[in-house]
């Protein structure tokens, strides 16, 4: 063998050497492009599963808001129905006031009789009862002093009476 043989066999080792380390770093490039790979596509599903969620949110945002929006016009509506209502109601009331004073005005205008007729029989009656009491007068009729001490009395008299019935029952 020449040293030109020497020098071919020795280049052809080194080159088998150097193919060998190539095909060496290009199957671990393969295998991190694989796992490089494989971790991106988890991180796209990942990321798919979490958009869709954020999607869904905004879906259930966007319902609630349209929900909330109806609420409000409907609360519009609720209000301007009440400030009719008010409207309506302090109209009646004028009315009302208008109608009760028309009713009571009479039934006060009896009851204010009634009374003044029980009142006149009372005193009637207590200075029925004074002059009986005083006896007989010259003219008739019985003293203004015997009417104004008679009228109490009587009064207390009636009074007592009642109080004497309701205090049994």
């Amino acid at each position: 063998m020449s040293a030109g043989q020497l020098a071919a066999l020795i280049a052809a080792g080194i080159f088998a050497v150097l193919a060998c380390v190539g095909v060496y770093v290009l199957i671990r490039l393969a295998r991190l492009m694989t796992a490089v790979t494989g971790i991106v596509n988890r991180y796209s599903d990942r990321a798919d599963v979490l958009i869709e969620q954020a999607q869904a949110a905004i879906d259930r945002t966007n319902e609630q808001l349209i929900r909330t929006d109806a609420i409000t016009a409907s609360m519009d509506q609720v209000t301007t129905n009440m400030a009719e209502l008010s409207g309506h109601v302090s109209a009646m009331a004028g009315l009302a006031r208008a109608i009760s004073s028309a009713v009571s005005a009479p039934l006060t205008g009896f009851s204010a009789f009634a009374f003044g007729v029980r009142r006149a029989m009372l005193v009637r009656r207590s200075l029925q009862v004074a002059a009986a009491e005083s006896g007989p007068e010259p003219a008739g009729r019985p003293t203004i002093e015997a009417t104004v001490t008679a009228v109490p009395r009587q009064l207390e008299r009636s009074n007592g009476a009642r109080r004497s019935r309701a205090g049994r029952g």
